[in-house]
């Protein structure tokens, strides 16, 4: 390569990269414009504020009674995965499938 074919494709190139900047500046200035032009709120923030509810002031925070009818379901304790001897000896039968065993290893010799 002479030095005029050096010299056009370092210009060249020196082109595309200013093209490619300007480009960049574009595209940034365009965005930034339109962020001003839009309602701030919009940008600022996405959801809206979690607010609580006021709890009366005549109304006690202990929880309600659990009676047949009332407002909280009455219904029976969920049985365990696993009964008791007491129950097997009876016939219950577990919900889950025994445990496997723990591998083990033979234990390391020392040297």
């Amino acid at each position: 390569m002479t030095s005029d074919d050096r010299k056009r494709m370092y210009r060249k190139d020196l082109f595309i990269a200013a093209v490619m900047v300007a480009a960049g500046f574009a595209i940034s200035g365009v965005s930034l414009a339109e962020l001003i032009v839009s309602h701030p709120r919009h940008v600022a923030q996405a959801t809206q504020p979690l607010q609580g509810s006021p709890a009366p002031a005549n109304e006690s925070k202990a929880p309600a009674e659990a009676k047949p009818g009332g407002e909280r379901p009455t219904t029976p304790a969920p049985e365990p995965a696993r009964p008791d001897a007491q129950a097997q000896k009876e016939g219950a039968t577990p919900a889950l499938p025994p445990a496997p065993a723990e591998k083990t290893a033979p234990p390391i010799k020392e040297k």
